[in-house]
């Protein structure tokens, strides 16, 4: 079954040739575009959820020999090798087989589609974790402050490993927020990723809340975030991004082979599609350059200070 806030409708396979995306009704599609989100249960059986589930387990123990961030693994600030608290797999598809196969993954292109058309590029993966009493929040944000491009149809999958509730942070959104003015993730004149705390009401915010095997998708204008893992799970959730082919970065293509062999459907095109979007650079860059939560460290002010164990209730 797929469930959009609240409404449950069929997600029907019924051996439709790969490619078809009958599956996805109208009025997901037009939730999707009304809200800037959407939950579809049951999309990868649970055989692919416990391999993301063991290659993931592996690259945990992987970091117990590592003390610092590196070009794979971003750690916790609790991290040690007795107790590995590994908070994002960064690339995970450069790493592993299972990571490539899934970003490539028929049902869940089949759904991209409908969302943005045939030709699909993608913009990479990574696997935040968050480990039970600690793993970290995400500061409120939009994807579309750090890569804008020449138009918006760009989308993010979440792909839980576990089953993805308010206590263990589950990511939430603010509905309707992608068709609104570009939002500055600027403190001070430099970019820090996150938007200010005043700027909304977090209360307004609409939780992900998913089962295993399950895909949520949010717009690359929707602001998003979660809050710390509070309870005693874990959070795990790959996060793959898709653009439609005619979407271009407007930072410029520093590789063109490299940037078509990104596409995952249909054919790439050399006529980027220039759409009156709203944008504001993610420049200057502030002085410690890293992950998402390297940089919203070197924010002033969290959205979940004085307020964690309201968010996780």
């Amino acid at each position: 079954m797929a469930a959009i806030s609240g409404v449950v409708i069929p997600y029907v396979d019924g051996g439709e040739p790969m490619g078809q995306f009958s599956m996805i009704t109208q009025e997901q599609v037009g939730f999707y575009n009304d809200n800037g989100f959407i939950t579809v249960e049951d999309v990868l059986p649970m055989s692919e959820v416990e391999e993301l589930r063991r290659v993931t387990d592996e690259f945990v123990e992987l970091s117990r020999s590592v003390t610092e961030h590196t070009d794979r693994f971003d750690l916790e600030p609790g991290h040690t090798p007795e107790r590995p608290m590994l908070r994002r797999l960064k690339e995970p598809q450069k790493h592993h087989e299972v990571y490539a196969r899934m970003l490539r993954n028929d049902r869940i292109l089949d759904v991209v589609e409908a969302l943005l058309g045939p030709n699909i590029r993608s913009i990479g993966a990574k696997l935040n974790m968050k480990s039970p009493e600690g793993g970290s929040q995400v500061e409120w944000h939009t994807d579309w402050a750090f890569y804008p491009h020449t138009n918006d149809d760009i989308v993010e999958v979440g792909i839980p490993l576990d089953d993805m509730e308010l206590e263990n942070g589950a990511l939430m959104g603010l509905a309707g927020s992608h068709r609104g003015p570009a939002l500055s993730h600027h403190e001070n004149g430099v970019f820090v990723g996150a938007v200010s705390r005043d700027g909304f009401d977090i209360e307004d915010a609409t939780p992900f809340l998913l089962k295993a095997g399950g895909i949520s998708l949010h717009h690359v204008r929707l602001l998003h975030g979660s809050a710390p893992n509070l309870s005693t799970r874990p959070r795990r959730l790959l996060l793959q991004g898709y653009m439609a082919a005619d979407a271009f970065p407007l930072s410029g293509i520093p590789d063109w082979e490299a940037w078509n062999e990104r596409m995952v459907r249909g054919e790439p095109t050399n006529e980027p599609r220039l759409e009156k979007v709203p944008v504001i650079f993610p420049e200057p860059k502030p002085a410690r350059v890293g992950s998402i939560y390297e940089i919203q460290r070197q924010m002033g002010e969290s959205h979940y200070e004085g307020g964690v164990e309201k968010y996780a209730e």
